[in-house]
C-alpha cells in the first residue's frame, strides 16, 4: 500500500488557502467534513468543534488514536486607531516580525472580507531613516494599513469591522519542480492533509487494522488544548502528527520524518517512541529523531488534562516554523509511510 503523494499535496494545497486562525475555523472544518465523506469515513464532531472520524479494527477493546490540526496562528483587531490603521494581537505563538510586509485578511461579524498588509508604523525609510530598521517589532509598532480609502476610525468601523475581528496571513502556497512546499500554516495543515491521504489509502485497498483506529482532527491545538478532550475511552496509544524542527543542533530536515522523543513539555513515550524508530527503521524510511526545546503538541496537551494514554509525536520536517515555513514532498511521503506502518503494526504499547 502507498498513500498518493499528489492526493497528499494537493489536500495540503486546498486547507492552506482556506483561512482558519484559531478560534475561526469553521470553514476549514467544513472542508475536512466534506472530504471525509467523499472517502466514506464515519465522523462525529466534538462540542468544540474537532472532528474524531473512526475505522474500525480487529480489536476494539484497545484503539489508537492520531491527531493533527488546522488551526493556524493568526491574529485579532486589537485596536482601531485614529488615523485608521489596526492594532493586532496575536493568536499562536510567534514573533511579529514573522509576518511583517504581509498581505492579509480582516473577516468582518458580517461576513466581509477587507484586505491589508502588516506593517511597521515606520515603515518609509524616505522619512523614517534609521527607525525604520531599528524600531522594535512589536504590538505597539506594527498596524494593518488596509486597502480601503479610510484614513479616520470612524471610517472603518464604517466598513464593518470592529475589535474582535480575526485576521489570517496570506499563505503564499507554492509548490515547486524540485518538490518543495513553500507557505504559512504548513505546521499543521501538512499533516491533516497525510491523515487524509492515509484514510484514501485504507479505504481503496480495504485493508483491515488489527485495532480501531480514532482520527482526530483538532481545530485549537495553537492555543494549547485542541486535542486533550473528546478522546474515546478505548484509546491507550495516542500519536500526534504534527511537524519536526528544523534548526542548529536538530537532526531533522526537510526530507525526513522526524520523530520526537522530547519536547518542553517532557520526553514523550519511550516504548513507542522505540517502537516507531523500528518501523522506521525496518521500512527503510528517511527519519530522525530530535528533542524540540519550545514545543508542545496535542498529545502533550492530552497527558496535562489527565489522560492516561501512551503518547508519541513525529511529523516531516519543517524548516522556518511559525515563519513562512517549508518541506519538502519526501518529508510527506516519509511521513505516510511511518503512518501505515505504525496502523498495521500489531505492537500495543499499553
Amino acid at each position: 500500500m502507498s498513500v498518493s503523494t499528489e492526493y497528499v499535496v494537493q489536500s495540503f494545497c486546498q486547507l492552506a488557502n482556506i483561512p482558519s486562525p484559531s478560534g475561526n475555523t469553521e470553514k476549514v472544518m467544513a472542508w475536512v467534513a466534506q472530504e471525509l465523506e467523499k472517502l466514506g469515513v464515519s465522523y462525529k464532531r466534538t462540542n468544540k468543534g474537532a472532528i474524531v472520524a473512526t475505522v474500525a479494527g480487529a480489536n476494539n477493546d484497545k484503539a489508537r488514536l492520531l491527531t493533527a490540526h488546522v488551526d493556524t496562528l493568526g491574529a485579532m483587531v486589537k485596536e482601531i486607531k485614529s488615523n485608521g490603521r489596526l492594532k493586532l494581537t496575536l493568536i499562536g505563538g510567534f514573533a511579529f516580525n514573522a509576518i511583517e510586509g504581509e498581505h492579509c485578511v480582516v473577516e468582518t461579524s458580517s461576513g466581509r472580507l477587507v484586505t491589508g498588509t502588516i506593517l511597521s508604523t515606520k515603515a518609509s525609510v524616505h522619512v523614517y531613516s534609521s527607525e525604520a530598521g531599528k524600531a522594535e517589532r512589536n504590538e505597539a509598532n506594527m498596524e494593518v494599513r488596509l486597502d480601503e480609502k479610510v484614513t479616520t476610525k470612524e471610517q472603518v468601523l464604517a466598513l464593518g469591522i470592529s475589535v474582535g475581528d480575526f485576521v489570517s496571513f496570506d499563505p503564499r502556497v507554492t509548490v515547486t519542480d524540485s518538490g518543495f512546499i513553500k507557505s504559512r500554516h504548513i505546521d499543521d495543515k501538512a499533516s491533516v492533509a497525510v491523515l487524509l491521504g492515509v484514510l484514501k489509502e485504507l479505504g481503496d485497498s480495504s485493508v483491515k487494522l488489527p485495532y480501531t483506529t480514532h482520527f482526530f482532527i483538532s481545530n485549537n491545538e495553537e492555543i494549547g488544548y485542541g486535542g486533550n478532550s473528546s478522546i474515546p475511552d478505548n484509546v491507550v496509544e495516542y500519536l500526534a502528527v504534527d511537524m519536526g524542527a528544523i534548526g542548529d543542533g536538530q537532526t531533522t530536515d526537510e526530507y525526513c520524518v522526524s520523530i520526537c522523543a522530547k519536547d518542553s513539555t517532557g520526553p514523550y513515550h519511550y516504548g513507542l517512541r522505540s517502537h516507531l524508530t523500528k518501523l522506521a527503521q525496518a521500512n527503510g524510511l528517511n527519519y530522525q529523531v530530535d528533542i524540540y526545546p519550545y514545543y508542545g503538541s496535542d498529545a502533550s496537551a492530552a497527558l496535562r488534562a489527565g489522560y492516561d494514554v501512551v503518547h508519541g509525536l513525529i511529523g516531516p520536517g519543517v524548516d522556518a516554523s511559525h515563519s513562512h515555513e517549508r518541506t519538502h514532498k519526501e518529508a510527506l511521503d516519509n511521513t505516510a509511510k511511518l503512518v501505515m506502518a505504525y496502523l498495521q503494526s500489531e505492537e500495543m504499547q499499553a
